[in-house]
């Protein structure tokens, strides 16, 4: 049996915008591939207002985990997408790495305010990652069905 595509997601803390890309890359691809994240200074915790903003969608990541990219040094990673700058800059190569891509998006952990005023800024977070992972993953799809 061939084993699945990995598409890895990397940020620098692995709190936020990749565990919300990866639910929605998750979700977008089904099973037809591997889907991780990692940091590159990974925090220890998945941020909850990012498990809440994803709940609101219908997509549960309370399982998920902050890793470090070292992690997956060793595993045939297909694609890395890096969805801040730093990440980008600190980014190895990995074996049997094919793709890589960069959507950068702000970082709702730095959000300030009340609960609510940080949760806003979580889901408009949540909705440009839903856009921009939605239109990869539709071309992904697309391009299965064509290969």
């Amino acid at each position: 049996m061939t084993q699945k595509p990995l598409i890895l997601i990397l940020c620098t803390g692995n709190s936020c915008r990749s565990h919300l890309a990866e639910g929605i890359l998750r979700t977008a691809l089904g099973d037809s591939h591997r889907i991780e994240s990692a940091g590159s200074k990974p925090t220890g915790y998945v941020h909850p207002l990012a498990i809440k903003a994803l709940s609101e969608i219908g997509i549960d990541i309370s399982g998920n985990r902050s890793k470090h990219l070292d992690e997956f040094l060793r595993q045939d990673v297909e694609t890395v997408i890096t969805v801040c700058g730093n990440a980008d800059q600190v980014c190895p190569m990995f074996p049997g790495q094919v793709n890589r891509h960069h959507f950068p998006f702000d970082d709702p952990a730095h959000a300030t305010g009340s609960e609510n005023e940080q949760f806003v800024v979580f889901q408009r977070v949540r909705d440009e990652i839903r856009a921009v992972f939605g239109a990869y993953a539709a071309g992904r799809l697309d391009e299965a069905k064509a290969g």
